[in-house]
């Protein structure tokens, strides 16, 4: 069961098939990674060890901080709340432009089974709440990657009247999804790019997993988020932001996306490196997704661009004003607006 220490080292793996070419199918993430014995996934932390998977990176925690809950960013629950934020070594995504790649990239030959500090799920929530976080959030890499810990940090959570917010790349398997809803509160997934190719050649990934993944969460009722890093030239046509507010309008025009800009970082530096995003590229994403048909979109990380504040999408009342990750005024109360009555999407309480 998660949470045990195999006698081979590590901490047993959930959710992994044996097939009959004699490898052993991980089923976390929409990777479906293949593994003989002493092979690691993508991820660079789950390993084949005889006939059984092993996690190497249960409760080894290598980043752990307080954060406003803006910072995920989630804008739609509990604002001006903390949330206790984690993370493990490890990816299933092999971003060029990763802001987090020292923790996320795990090379083939790294010892991550004694990498961070050893935690159990018992001792997150007890910090969460020690630090009157209202919430505790699975991020800085992906948390697929660590579910086990996750799921039982996310148990330990609701006993304590805790929130639970994913912060994603949504390439998980559906089974994941369906284990994760009835604890998870929020998540917001990176909607990196509506192309095939920019997931290939980016993120050594595909699209459809992610695109299923926000659905899919809408409908079993959790609370949906979804962020786009803008990059010039390589993400950013009107057409295809045209896509993708179209698409999020499709399933629920209530759910926020935020628009965010792009720092050259980890593999795309140097000359050929794209710019920094624009304020201006911002603006026109946020009225692109806004024409869709979207309640809510907000304008991130780029103090002149505007469009940080939660309005009505009916009278346009001013509801939650921000600048960066604080909250100047916050007129919502229990979700209703007070200028026209209207209830707006979120969990507000």
């Amino acid at each position: 069961m998660a949470g045990t220490i195999d006698e081979s080292g590590g901490s047993r793996a959930l959710l992994s098939l044996p097939l009959a070419d004699g490898t052993v199918e991980c089923q976390i993430c929409a990777h479906h990674c293949k593994l003989r014995d002493g092979k690691r996934g993508i991820c660079g932390v789950r390993v084949r060890r005889g006939d059984r998977l092993v996690s190497l990176v249960y409760g080894r925690i290598v980043a752990e901080h307080i954060d406003p809950i803006e910072k995920k960013p989630i804008f739609h629950v509990l604002p001006g709340s903390l949330s206790y934020s984690i993370a493990t070594h490890g990816c299933n995504f092999r971003c060029l432009h990763c802001q987090n790649a020292s923790i996320s990239q795990v090379s083939r030959g790294m010892d991550v089974e004694s990498s961070g500090i050893l935690r159990k799920p018992e001792d997150i929530v007890e910090s969460a709440v020690a630090n009157g976080c209202r919430s505790i959030s699975y991020t800085y890499v992906e948390p697929t990657i660590f579910f086990e810990f996750a799921r039982d940090c996310c148990l330990a959570a609701v006993d304590s009247g805790l929130r639970n917010i994913f912060v994603s790349n949504g390439y998980m398997s559906d089974v994941v999804i369906r284990e994760l809803a009835p604890v998870l509160t929020a998540i917001n997934i990176d909607l990196k790019a509506f192309s095939e190719e920019f997931y290939r050649k980016v993120c050594g990934a595909r699209l459809q997993p992610v695109l299923d993944s926000i659905a899919r969460f809408r409908e079993l009722g959790v609370w949906v988020e979804v962020t786009t890093l803008l990059i010039p030239g390589m993400n950013d046509r009107s057409q295809e932001l045209v896509r993708i507010a179209a698409f999020l309008a499709g399933i629920d025009k209530s759910m926020p996306w935020h628009v965010t800009g792009y720092y050259p970082t980890y593999k795309m530096i140097g000359p050929s490196a794209p710019p920094p995003t624009s304020e201006e590229t911002l603006r026109s994403a946020r009225q692109i997704g806004l024409d869709q048909g979207l309640h809510h979109v907000y304008a991130g990380n780029r103090p002149g661009a505007g469009g940080e504040d939660t309005c009505c999408p009916h009278c346009g009342l001013a509801l939650i004003s921000r600048q960066g990750f604080r909250i100047l005024a916050n007129r919502l109360g229990s979700g209703r607006c007070p200028g026209c009555a209207r209830d707006i999407a979120g969990i507000w309480s």
